[in-house]
């Protein structure tokens, strides 16, 4: 791996930031990001790559790569909890298995976000259509993960009466994630260039001053969770860094096979490493109340989304760019 390319991304402000909110945690500093604040930039974030995504989009013509990448993006999504619960059967129960493999079977929007600010930053140019692979990518990992749950759970962990299905598949289609990433993809779709220009001010120029602050939120959030890690175990974490790593090595062998470029080979990637949690740990709260939060959270959001953001990106890239010498 290049090593320039390495320090480059960890001396990143916005990833200098990140790490400012765990030293700020450790430090036991004050410092604290209110929440209205911390939704309305997560909020910001959204809005503006799934409006940036659909102005590229209407660019571009809809055609059997972009059919074949979404379908294989899905795939990816319902593969991936399926054969990491078996994995971590062996380790937890079947609840924080479910858990924890639908977490990784799930996307991490801020990881997404983070990889296009680094292909800017690289000036490699990249495809709006993966915004809505982003989408789609959400909850296709939370049905499978209740379907495991489900299937394996005795009749004493689970109950059918008190389990609505309508409620958990509402929550996994249209949570606020979702749903804002798909409207705003549509309304960028609809837009004209003039439209596009009008707000560039709003969705660009502020973007990566946006994405910093809400790194520094999510820094101190991790923070807070490190002390989480000595429940989960060597053997969870051990997990959480190496499953990333499957998971981008599947995703680079189906970008190979699907010929993307460069760029949308590594948002592809990233898609496939990454690690839900907000979406998920949302769906799960509300059906399987038993799984232990501390375990799936705090295995994404302070072991995996750290590893994809400072290590995952340059190696991923670098990967990408070998087998496709």
């Amino acid at each position: 791996m290049n090593t320039e390319l390495l320090a480059s991304t960890i001396l990143n402000p916005a990833v200098l930031f990140f790490f400012l909110g765990i030293l700020a945690v450790l430090a036991r500093s004050d410092l604290e990001i209110p929440q209205p604040i911390s939704k309305l930039l997560s909020l910001y974030l959204l809005l503006a790559i799934g409006f940036k995504g659909g102005v590229e989009l209407s660019h571009s013509s809809f055609g059997p790569e972009i059919a074949l990448t979404l379908i294989a993006a899905v795939a990816m999504s319902a593969l991936v909890p399926v054969y990491t619960f078996f994995v971590l059967r062996r380790m937890v129960s079947v609840h924080d298995a479910a858990a924890i493999a639908a977490t990784y079977g799930s996307i991490s929007a801020v990881t997404f976000i983070t990889a296009v600010s680094f292909l800017q930053t690289l000036e490699i140019s990249s495809s709006g259509y993966l915004v809505a692979a982003m989408a789609l990518m959400e909850s296709p990992a939370i049905v499978v993960g209740l379907v495991l749950y489900r299937f394996f759970a005795s009749d004493q962990e689970t109950d059918s009466d008190d389990f609505a299905w309508g409620r958990v598949l509402r929550e996994a289609c249209f949570n606020g994630s979702v749903f804002l990433i798909l409207g705003s993809l549509v309304i960028g779709l609809l837009s004209t260039d003039a439209h596009a220009k009008s707000l560039a001010p709003f969705t660009d120029d502020l973007f990566k001053g946006v994405l910093t602050l809400f790194l520094l939120d999510m820094g101190l959030i991790a923070g807070r969770r490190l002390a989480a890690l000595r429940e989960a175990g060597a053997g969870l974490i051990l997990f959480a860094l190496l499953v990333p790593l499957v998971n981008a090595g599947l995703g680079i062998l189906l970008t190979v096979l699907l010929d993307l470029s460069i760029g949308d080979a590594l948002l592809f990637t990233v898609l496939c490493a990454s690690a839900s949690y907000i979406a998920v740990p949302a769906a799960m709260r509300l059906s399987i109340p038993q799984a232990n939060a501390s375990l799936y959270v705090t295995l994404s959001l302070a072991v995996t989304f750290p590893f994809n953001i400072v290590a995952g990106l340059p190696l991923y890239l670098a990967a990408l760019r070998w087998v496709n010498a």
